[in-house]
């Protein structure tokens, strides 16, 4: 595997970032090098991302050098591991109103919408990351047939359970936004409850299966 880049982000922070494409081996080997930088001196937050890891350490106390060298050194040494996961399944209304861009993935991947449907819901996908929204788990393992650019005009308002695929990736909108994914489907599954212990319903790791309740033309 290529050796990743280390740069700064500000006075206060470190980014471990790998080259793409984004692959589960990849993300296994961020989570391991998470855990060792948690124990790494003066480091005050680790934040995995997609083929990324960012550390934010004390600049009054820290070495910038010393922890750049020991990111590059742990990089090395880690062992690519997998995180103690969950199974969920998440049941989804496609097409219709709730999946309006269902249609159109069909056509630019030259599929039934059925097709589309049955590969969506037949791959297995894992967490890689929670971002963008509280609870958006950005999920890994999407048939490489059904990747689809995000849409050129993002909509102003994305309802919340909506499922979309935007490039490569398939991922459900926790809460309502703004948002340019194709739109497949929704879920009336809440992905993010503050009252919730954890909040959100996915973590780094968890494995996910859809399942279709309804598929409308």
């Amino acid at each position: 595997m290529t050796r990743p880049r280390i740069h700064s982000l500000g006075d206060a922070a470190l980014v471990c970032e790998a080259a793409p494409p984004a692959t589960l081996d990849c993300q296994r080997r961020i989570w391991a090098l998470a855990e060792r930088a948690r124990l790494m001196p003066h480091v005050v937050e680790v934040v995995p991302g997609m083929n990324n890891l960012t550390i934010v350490f004390d600049p009054l106390v820290a070495d910038y050098e010393t922890l750049a060298a020991e990111l590059e050194s742990g990089w090395d040494a880690a062992e690519p591991t997998d995180m103690e996961s969950a199974e969920i399944e998440i049941p989804v209304r496609y097409g219709g109103a709730d999946g309006p861009d269902l249609a159109a993935l069909a056509k630019h991947t030259g599929l039934s919408v059925d097709e589309v449907v049955k590969r969506h819901t037949q791959a297995e996908y894992v967490v890689f990351f929670l971002g963008f929204q509280p609870g958006f788990a950005y999920l890994g393992g999407l048939d490489p047939a059904l990747a689809m650019p995000r849409r050129a005009e993002p909509r102003l308002e994305v309802p919340a359970g909506s499922v979309g695929i935007g490039g490569a990736q398939t991922g459900i909108y926790p809460a309502a936004s703004p948002g340019g994914w194709q739109l497949l489907g929704r879920t009336e599954l809440k992905l993010f409850d503050p009252a919730r212990n954890p909040p959100t319903l996915m973590q780094p790791g968890d494995r996910v299966r859809f399942t279709a309740l309804e598929v409308r033309t």
